[in-house]
């Protein structure tokens, strides 16, 4: 498996702890994100959307975060990252599909704007935060009310969700997403995820950079 990524990015990043996860061997080609590759003829033919990350495997060229780690996930066997009973399954997917369709897009809102902006030499923009506060906390409790009657997403193991979920407040602390309210994801991302092995090995620091180990 070709991975075409840049790891700064929220869904990079999650596809390589995801794969760190599964257990996936993979290649890494550098797509640079801020210096706009995704958008270079070459990359737009492999992925049309011009968005990272896309992943090439034989004959097989698939794009979007999520459905990449559920394939991978089949590829490999793992039933623990991916369980293939019925119900625990679609309550996964369930949660894959919340991340990408509501989750993310609110995180991006205090990515954007306490993250990207600030690294750019742009102001953030208050009214903007404070516009999404009220979507954001709500899909927060969403996520809290879960994570009070379970050890993670989806029960008493990571799974995929897990990864997908947590991606989008990877960079929560600069990210300053307002979480004193949601105790449940604090102990969840702080005790739990970035405790992980696979997320420890794709870690992103400050500034957006990759420790030099990796």
């Amino acid at each position: 498996m070709e991975i075409l990524a840049d790891p700064i990015t929220v869904n990079c990043r999650k596809v390589l702890a995801g794969l760190k996860m599964i257990g996936s061997d993979y290649t890494l080609t550098k797509v640079d994100y801020f210096q706009g590759e995704q958008k270079s003829p070459e990359y737009v033919a492999i992925n049309p959307n011009a968005s990272i990350p896309a992943m090439r495997d034989g004959d097989l060229v698939l794009w979007e975060s999520n459905a990449i780690l559920q394939y991978a996930a089949d590829k490999a066997g793992n039933a623990g990252a991916y369980p293939t009973d019925l119900k625990t399954r679609a309550d996964i997917n369930r949660w894959l599909l919340w991340e990408c369709g509501s989750w993310f897009p609110s995180c991006y809102v205090y990515l954007v704007e306490n993250c990207v902006k600030p690294l750019l030499g742009a102001e953030t923009d208050p009214a903007v935060l404070e516009g999404e506060a009220e979507n954001f906390h709500k899909l927060a409790g969403i996520l809290d009310n879960r994570l009070a009657t379970s050890t993670w997403i989806c029960g008493d193991s990571p799974t995929i969700a897990d990864v997908v979920v947590a991606s989008p407040m990877h960079l929560h602390g600069w990210q300053k997403l307002p979480l004193d309210n949601h105790r449940n994801i604090v102990r969840w991302m702080t005790r739990n995820v970035e405790a992980a092995p696979w997320w420890k090995a794709t870690h992103v620091e400050e500034g957006f950079k990759l420790p030099e180990a990796a």
